[in-house]
């Protein structure tokens, strides 16, 4: 049988059996599948579609898929990237473990340690944002923002390691100060008396690599550019924590929306 009448049959089949043929192929082959034919992208594009559910249970269980902790994704395949750009358990501090969901950290009681974290996936190019928020105290510092792979995860005492080298940029939400180079880089947001972060708020972190600017959100109220002109590095989702027994999540949205 040649591969153009095989493909005459399968392109006739209903979308439903598609979706269960397509479910079976690995991400790379569905990728490849979207350059067929013009209906085979129209089915893939449905990011809501029987196709991403069960690549979503794959890797998460479907409390994940389902939980608070993703609830800023509306499709499967929003989850199902956002799952991609995760926390990297390879790639944090000794005193770090990444818990069973794959998005929230676990930081150990470890005295006199500050300890750090970076997501899975580097970004060079285009404009990303996501989401962190912390699921326990804060302590003395807590940092959000970029590292790069060279920047360090690990130091002794409490200090703002995210921010503290040249090799990351970052915002300790306890002090409301940007750091960067290991010298603070003035208050932020440059509001008169900016009320502190509560736990559980949701900061959205805008990284614009194409316009070299990091940016952060609260409350869905943009805060203002924290830092400009960006060398040309792949940067990384990080956050760096303190206090013992803490938990920081972290999800993937995607292409920041404008407006």
């Amino acid at each position: 049988m040649s591969n153009g009448y095989e493909y005459e049959i399968i392109s006739h089949l209903p979308e439903h059996i598609l979706e269960l043929l397509f479910s079976y192929l690995d991400l790379t082959d569905i990728r490849n599948c979207m350059l067929v034919c013009k209906k085979w992208y129209t089915l893939l594009c449905n990011e809501k579609n029987e196709v991403w559910r069960v690549h979503c249970l794959r890797f998460m269980s479907e409390n994940v898929i389902k939980s608070d902790l993703l609830s800023s994704l509306s499709t499967y395949k929003a989850k199902l990237r956002a799952y991609f750009h995760s926390w990297n358990p390879n790639d944090c501090s000794r005193n770090v473990y990444i818990k069973p969901n794959g998005f929230t950290l676990h930081r150990n009681p470890v005295a006199q340690s500050t300890d750090a974290v970076r997501g899975k996936m580097g970004f060079y190019q285009g404009r990303h944002a996501w989401e962190v928020f912390w699921q326990g105290p804060l302590g003395t510092v807590a940092v959000v923002g970029i590292a790069t792979k060279d920047a360090l995860l690990q130091s002794h005492g409490y200090l703002a390691l995210i921010g503290s080298d040249s090799e990351s940029w970052g915002w300790n939400i306890v002090d409301n100060r940007i750091l960067h180079n290991g010298e603070s880089q003035g208050s932020y947001p440059q509001l008169n008396n900016p009320p502190k972060y509560q736990v559980g708020e949701r900061i959205r972190i805008i990284l614009d690599c194409d316009d070299c600017t990091l940016s952060f959100e609260k409350n869905y109220e943009f805060l203002g550019v924290a830092f400009r002109g960006l060398p040309d590095k792949i940067f990384y989702p990080s956050v760096s924590a303190v206090y013992g027994n803490t938990e920081i999540s972290m999800v993937y949205l995607g292409p920041p929306l404008d407006g």
